[in-house]
């Protein structure tokens, strides 16, 4: 048994580690920690879980690590890199869940998102958590950042037929859209219902910060350095990813070879599913679970295909991966915890 801290828990990424660790036959939750919060109730904040005899919301410098094993790091980006310093020679694990850890360059951190980087050596030997594309790198871990939701959504979708060989130079198209809580738990005109349901729309076109990402997961995993047009929108439900990635093959691949590769890689991939011929994964299907779904089709026009991959975004794009990745951390089987079935309707 490992007692587990929580960074970060008033916010839904929290609130999803919370959920799943509950059910996790080898994590135990110790502390809870939540800056605005610092005080309440857990079951005040979320009252889903007010049944439940869960630790106080508390302040990072309050808590007793010398009692805590593995620290997963709900924080905003920015605030996480500080408070990851600050405890990293108290605790065995920390699984980093924010985006301060996931680009391998320092100058292009601080250019996507605004702020230097102040903790290089920590960089430089961190894990970049794509579970399914890290499991050799895992073992052992000491910080290990998970990817974003959009990464982990697209990469999924485009790493078997980039490390194959099987797409041409062209740019790849990723058109992906998102539930609200990818926007974290915060006041927003935005996010209002009144302006936020019975319509959808783009944001972040041609500059967001999950892009840089993207692109340095195909070339640092895939060995290729492709150019990416990626759009995200924000649509009116709760949870739930869907990426549809635009690919054109090279002259001496098909999209029978495609299924072929994709079907042979996550073979034996407990959580990532290559749906039958002509099935259209949903969002539905796969909702508050750990699960990824893909579909592989041909495109209309000839010697394209696309690929369409749908997640949850809290938790196989979120909290659920962060779990995975400690799990093997830990040497353990990579599902504990996580084989609970999506929720349907």
């Amino acid at each position: 048994m490992k007692n587990a801290a929580i960074l970060g828990a008033s916010g839904y990424t929290g609130a999803e580690a919370v959920r799943l660790i509950l059910g996790h036959p080898s994590l135990k939750l110790v502390a809870l920690t939540g800056h605005s919060r610092a005080g309440q109730a857990y079951g005040e904040v979320y009252p889903n879980f007010a049944h439940l005899n869960l630790p106080r919301l508390s302040k990072i410098d309050e808590v007793d690590w010398s009692g805590v094993d593995v620290v997963f790091a709900c924080l905003p980006h920015g605030a996480s890199q500080e408070a990851i310093a600050s405890i990293a020679d108290k605790v065995e694990t920390i699984i980093d869940l924010s985006a301060d850890f996931r680009l391998s360059d320092a100058d292009l951190y601080e250019a996507t998102y605004g702020r230097p980087h102040g903790f290089r050596d920590m960089l430089a030997g961190r894990v970049y958590g794509l579970t399914e594309f890290a499991r050799e790198e895992l073992p052992g871990a000491k910080l290990v950042a998970c990817p974003g939701c959009y990464p982990t959504a697209s990469l999924l979708a485009l790493l078997p037929g980039i490390q194959a060989g099987m797409f041409s130079d062209a740019p790849i198209i990723v058109d992906a859209k998102s539930g609200v809580t990818g926007a974290g738990r915060k006041t927003s005109a935005g996010l209002i219902y009144s302006e936020l349901t019975d319509g959808a729309h783009a944001y972040g076109i041609a500059g967001h910060r999950h892009l840089p990402e993207i692109e340095q997961g195909l070339a640092q995993i895939g060995g290729q350095d492709v150019m990416v047009s990626f759009t995200p929108h924000l649509l009116p439900m709760n949870r739930g990813m869907i990426a549809t990635c635009y690919t054109e093959l090279n002259e001496d691949s098909t999209v029978d070879d495609l299924r072929d590769v994709y079907m042979a890689r996550y073979e034996n991939d407990p959580f990532v599913h290559i749906e039958a011929e002509n099935v259209v994964p949903q969002t539905r299907h796969i909702r508050a679970s750990n699960h990824a779904r893909m579909g592989i089709f041909a495109d209309r026009v000839p010697g394209r295909a696309i690929i369409i991959n749908v997640i949850d975004n809290l938790t196989k794009g979120s909290s659920g991966q962060a779990i995975q990745n400690y799990n093997l951390t830990q040497g353990w089987d990579e599902t504990l915890g996580l084989m609970a079935a999506p929720i349907f309707p």
